[in-house]
Parts: C-alpha cells; structure tokens; sequence
C-alpha cells in the first residue's frame, strides 16, 4: 500500500495484485464507510492537520470479502503560505505581466515548512528553478504561463533530448542538474499540485526555439544535407534543444497531482536518471485546444508527448487525461551510441486508470533497456498502437517483463521497422524483446479506407527483425477478446519472427 500525504488529505494506491482476484474496493476512515470504487487508488480529502486517521482498504470479489488492510497516518502541520502576488514578490496575474524575477524569489524564499501559492490569475513567466524541499500550489482558476520568447529561457541547460545529451533551452519547470556518472540525486522532495492549470509557450515558443538554433546550426546543416534528410522532419535537429514544462534531472521524490499541464514547446514532463517521480488525477495537454465557443487558444505541438520515464525508475502515473499531439506516454533510455555506453535503463514503471488519444511506447530510445512496466485499468481507443514497442536494427538494448490488464485499447503494436532518427553508430546487437504478458484486455480495433472501401486496421502486430526468429520471445494472450468489425479479418493478427507467441485471441 503507497500513501501520499498532505495536511487535508492523504491518497492511497495499490497494485493491481495487491489484492488477488479483487474487483472492488471499500474504504473507511476512522471505522465509518466513506466511499467505494474499483479503481486501485482513492483520495481522503478535506482532512485536518496534524492528526492521526485510522485508515482501512477492504478488497472484495463481488460480495464476497477478501482481505483488509488497515493504517493509521498522521497528516503533517499545514505549512505557510507564500502568496506570490503579496509583498514582497508583488506577481500580477493578468497575464501580460512578465513575473519570472518575482516568482523566482518566491521560489528561492520556499523552505521545507512553506507552500508558494498562486491564486486565481494568468501568470506569465519565463523559465524557472526549483530546489529541494519546495511545495507549489496553483490554485483553481489560476495558470501560470510560459511566455513565447526563447530568450525567457537561457542560458541553456544541459539535458538530453531522444536519447542524446546536449545544451537545451531551459523548461518552465527546472528541477535538478543532469549528471549520468553519479547515480545520486540533486533535488529531492518536490510537490508541484493543485486545481489550476501549468501552460508552456506551445508552438510559437517551439518555432522560436527551432528557428533560433536552425540560424546557429545553418553552416551544420548546409554541410550535412545527406544526414539531414535521414531525419524524421527538416525540424528534427534544430528541434532537439527545445526545452520541456517541467524538465527534472537526477530527482527523487518528486509529485506532480491535480493540475492541467501541457503545450511545452516538446515533450512535457520529462524526468531523466531519477526516482520515484509520480503523477496523478491531471490533465495532460499538446492537442489543439479549444475554449467553449470554439476559439483556439492553443495550438497541436509536434512531439509534443506527455509523460516520459528516461533512464529512471520506480516511476508511477495513474488517474490522468492524455490529451496528446504525440505519445502519452513514452518509455526512454537514451540512444545509440550514447545510450549503450552509459547504459542506465529505465524499470519499474506502473501506468494506471489512465486514457487519451495516445497510449504507452516503449522506445525507441531504448539503448539502456526497459524492465518491469506495469499496465492497467487504461482506456486507449484512438490510437491504432496503443500499446507500442518500438525500436531499430541499431538500438540494442532490450524490452522485458512488460504486463497490460484489464484495459480497453484499440490496438497492440511491436516493431523494429521504426525508420527514422536511426543515425549514430549501432550496438552491434539487436534488441531483445521478452516476457510480455497482455491479460483481459478488448481490443476495439478501427477501419481504415483501402480504395473506397473500409476494411479492420490490424489489431495486433508483431514484426521482429528478418531473419531473426527469436528477436521477440514469450509472448502472452490470456482473455483478450478483439472486435470483430467484419468477417473474414483474420489478417488483424500479424506475427513475423517471433518465438513462443500465443495467439490465443477471440473474435467477436
């Protein structure tokens, strides 16, 4: 059982076999009945400080009790509150304001009894630090707001961006300094929550970004147009020293709950060779966006992904909207030839009560492998690989121990045919992929237009490297039920240089 504390209220999260065979859950606080669900998480709220509850988890099998278990946490003091818009940081929430000085002092003044607090407002900013022992609430109704401006975000940082280690652009959020030797942390214990919103600069400060390097790169580029078009867009390279929104570095103990966050200039939250980094019942944005009378108030980010373990571990993300231009979710661990030579892989990554337009990949930045995901009660029915594991014949690496249930996805995809960004010298070695495990899962499947005519996209394909048959091994189908849209679409299964694969799948 994992709690996350404050002083009004405590959430608790379990894993999926915490409870063998249960399918509902009862929760009481301080012997009374106070809620239910079949979700393996829930939130004690509107609590009172520094008092000790007696809290009970009781698992059930339809009626039937099956376990109980029983704690007693005691909710910390409330801390104070450093209230940016007050003496002596005076921040303006209207929106035109540049507040990046104010809000950084009040970030520096924070100590480990403090809380900095926006309230209700538009709080534009540029880039900002964030140091150990900080707590950041952003009230309902209010956004704190990157600005548009690359120059908000030097002097650049040293971070690392598809699987390369560079100088980028400096995030929203900074958290920690980059350092791949040292397999300690240098910024732990970081809160960032609340009811409000944390907004990037979006595709203009991307632009800004790209646009900026490509005038530093152009000799670079004009001398390099063979390795140019190898690339997956003519923005690929210029593109790698966009920042993030919230960018940590060798961190631990970071929280990320309750918030709108979105529309980085690329990925959004992103944690590099850290630990036990976890998010929660947020609402994670880079699609186009949209306000009730349909006026765009932000535009699609390309690569604009959503929540991306690199080199980390014991990484959690449950109760969360993807709203995604790109990937959800993407699992890293850096890059040929780079990320074989520091080869620090990414494991222990639980994914949970989580939907949205894109679902969990795998790669392909895999170089220092990827062990131990742990998928489950996830909705991802819009698009076609919603679970993906993906790599290249340069890679190496591996991908094992991977498990999804009782999810709803619309399809199941894993390939070695990812044909771009593949430059830098190879490992020598295939990747290995093994031990993946899909249990009471429907598979929805979507029609897709060949001629004039709709026919099933595939629901699951496996495609290992030619010539290879043991490349991808010990595959598991177990209750996985795919949607039959029309008879005779037997080719919605596709498997090509595998080993030991079940393909125990039903149609309906």
């Amino acid at each position: 059982m994992n709690t996350i504390v404050f002083s009004d209220e405590i959430t608790l999260w379990w894993d999926l076999d915490t409870f063998e065979n249960a399918d509902n859950y009862r929760l009481y606080l301080n012997g009374e009945q106070c809620g239910e669900t079949t979700k393996t998480h829930y939130t004690f709220s509107n609590l009172q400080a520094k008092r000790a509850y007696h809290v009970c988890v009781e698992a059930y099998k339809g009626e039937e009790l099956l376990q109980r278990e029983e704690l007693c946490i005691h909710t910390p003091m409330a801390k104070k509150r450093i209230d940016v818009t007050k003496a002596p940081y005076f921040a303006k929430g209207d929106g035109k304001t540049l507040n990046t000085q104010a809000i950084q002092k009040a970030l520096d003044d924070c100590t480990a009894n403090d809380v900095v607090y926006f309230p209700k407002g538009t709080y534009l900013t540029g880039a900002l630090n964030v140091h150990s022992d900080t707590e950041i609430y952003v009230d309902e109704n209010a956004i704190l707001k990157g600005s548009a401006d690359e120059k908000d975000y030097l002097p650049k940082i040293k971070s690392r961006f598809e699987g390369t280690e560079l100088l980028c652009y400096r995030s929203l959020f900074n958290l920690g300094e980059l350092d791949h030797e040292n397999y300690g942390y240098n910024c732990r214990n970081v809160a960032i929550r609340g009811k409000g919103a944390v907004l990037g600069g979006g595709k203009p400060l991307a632009v800004s970004m790209q646009d900026a390097e490509r005038e530093r790169l152009k000799d670079y580029l004009a001398q390099n147009q063979e390795y140019v078009k190898t690339c997956e867009t003519v923005d690929t390279i210029p593109g790698r020293v966009r920042g993030r929104l919230v960018h940590m570095c060798n961190c631990e103990n970071i929280l990320l709950s309750g918030l709108t966050l979105g529309f980085a200039p690329s990925w959004n939250i992103h944690f590099i060779y850290s630990k036990n980094i976890v998010t929660y019942g947020c609402t994670i944005r880079s699609e186009q966006w949209q306000t009730a009378d349909g006026s765009i108030q932000m535009e699609p980010v390309w690569n604009g992904d959503g929540w991306d373990p690199d080199s980390s571990e014991d990484c959690t993300v449950f109760d969360t909207l993807f709203d995604t231009y790109d990937d959800g979710i993407a699992i890293k661990s850096g890059k040929n030839p780079e990320g074989n030579l520091i080869n620090r892989p990414t494991k222990n990554v639980r994914i949970f009560d989580c939907r949205g337009k894109h679902g969990v990949a795998v790669g392909s930045e895999l170089s220092g492998g990827v062990e131990n995901v742990f998928v489950w009660d996830c909705e991802y029915l819009h698009s076609q690989k919603s679970i993906n594991l993906k790599t290249t014949a340069k890679r190496g690496g591996y991908i094992k121990n991977v498990a999804v249930k009782n999810c709803r996805l619309l399809g199941i995809s894993m390939v070695t045919s990812v044909g771009f960004n593949n430059d830098g010298e190879g490992a020598g070695v295939l990747t290995e992929i093994s031990d993946l495990h899909f249990e009471n899962i429907r598979l929805k499947g979507s029609p897709v237009t060949v001629g004039e005519v709709k026919v099933p996209s595939r629901t699951v394909f496996i495609e290992g490297f030619d010539g290879n048959e043991n490349y991808i091994k010990n595959v598991t189908f177990k209750n996985v039920v795919a949607e039959r849209l029309q008879q005779g679409d037997t080719h919605r299964v596709v498997i090509k240089n595998a080993e030991s694969v079940n393909t125990e799948i039903l149609f309906e």
